[in-house]
Formats: structure tokens, sequence, C-alpha cells
């Protein structure tokens, strides 16, 4: 892929993996649509990594709302014209044993890790067939391993995995590429963790977005559909 002036969409982009990948590909030359639940937060984000507006955008959606997904698909085309580049990263996690974990917990894990996958590629689709474009999620270790006190994180990332690999076979013969990232442990916000020097053996966001961008420089007759990326040394934690 040619870099300069594509346009990517990264749900949950204002902290973490989506903001690590949004970094990444703003310098590359890409413009970048970033969201979050919160409209305010998301634009002081897009205006943190560039003051002019004019290369980033940011969306306030839901992804557990269709309708959402849909009008920050449609603002995006409004500004820019094109989506090249779409990544499901909104996502959260509850962790206790299956007696214990409440329902509206195990139902928001799958409403937004599986549920706002399929909806940001469904609100996309047609967008990413005119570009021949690339649809990626992130999604976890947990989509292949499963442990203790993970009952809904495991549904949803193993549902994850299950839906972008079938879209991927779906979708290849519309020009569309499709991908699972599969992290282990990164540094990031996630479910309450504050990054500090103490995470350094952890996978760090800007590493997600160099994957991304190495992804997109493959030679389009090749997909790698499913990655699963680790710490090298999780003995130093």
């Amino acid at each position: 892929m040619e870099f300069e002036d594509k346009v990517a969409y990264i749900t949950g982009g204002t902290k973490g993996i989506g903001l690590g990948i949004a970094e990444a590909l703003l310098a590359k030359g890409m413009r970048v649509a970033l969201s979050g639940r919160n409209e305010t937060d998301a634009q002081e984000v897009a205006t943190s990594l560039d003051k002019s507006s004019e290369r980033t955008l940011g969306i306030g959606s839901d992804v557990t709302r269709l309708d959402h997904e849909e009008k920050a698909i449609a603002r995006i085309m409004k500004k820019w014209g094109q989506v090249d580049v779409v990544i499901a990263n909104a996502g959260l996690g509850h962790f206790a044993p299956v007696d214990e974990i409440k329902p509206d917990q195990f139902k928001q894990m799958i409403d937004t890790n599986l549920i706002g996958a399929f909806h940001t590629l469904k609100a996309s689709v047609e967008a990413l067939k005119s570009s021949g474009g690339y649809y990626m999620t992130i999604a976890s270790l947990a989509g292949t391993n499963f442990f203790a006190g993970g009952t809904g994180y495991n549904a949803s990332k193993f549902g994850v995995v299950g839906f972008t690999q079938a879209a991927m076979l779906d979708l290849r013969s519309h020009g569309i590429k499709v991908t699972t990232i599969m992290p282990g442990s990164v540094s990031s916000q996630f479910n309450g963790n504050d990054p500090n020097e103490s995470d350094a053996w952890k996978i760090q966001p800007e590493d997600i977005g160099e994957l991304v961008i190495d992804l997109l420089k493959m030679n389009p007759r090749t997909l790698p559909s499913k990655i699963e990326v680790r710490p090298t040394r999780p003995d130093l934690k």
C-alpha cells in the first residue's frame, strides 16, 4: 500500500494500542480518524496529533451501536471521500470466576469486543470494497488460550478470531484483505492499568503500530491472516 493520503479508521483510538497505531499511520503520511465513546476526548486526542485537524478526525462512537458506526463512516467519507484501512480495536475486560462474574459484565464484553467488531465492519465494508482496503481486528492471545477467570473475555476474543477469519474468506474475492492481530501482554490502560516503567517487558503500543505498518506493506499477493505476538521476555516482569 502507498501510505500517502490513504485514510484509516481506528476504533478505541484515544489511548493504548489504538493510539499507538494512529501515531504510526500518521507518521507514514496517512489520514486517521479515531473514535472513542466520548466525542470530546476523541476530538482532543485527534487535535493533539494534528493541530490543523486536516489529517485527523476525532469521532464519538459506541461500537455496540451499528448506527453510531454508520455515522462514523459517513463522517469520514464526507471529510475525505474514502476509507482504506479499518482497525476494530475497541475492547474491554472484566475478570472473575464464572460463578462470580456479573451477567451485565459478561454481556458488555460480548457486545463491545465481538459485536462491536461486526458493527465496525458492517458499517465500513462497502467503502472498503470501493478502495480495495484492509480490515483488521485487535483480538488477543485470549482468543486461543483460555484461563480461569476469563469466561466472558475468552468467549468474546475467541469469537473475534473466528469472526475475523470467516470474514477474511468472505471478503477476499472483493479485494479486501482481512487480518486479526492477537497480542499478549501490552503496556496500556486496559483493565485499569497505569502504564509505567514496570511495564517495560511488555509489548508497547508502538510495537503494534509497527506491525500494522508491516502488514500494509506486505505484497498484496500474500495475506498474514492471523498473527500472534507476545512479549519476548516475560521473565523480566
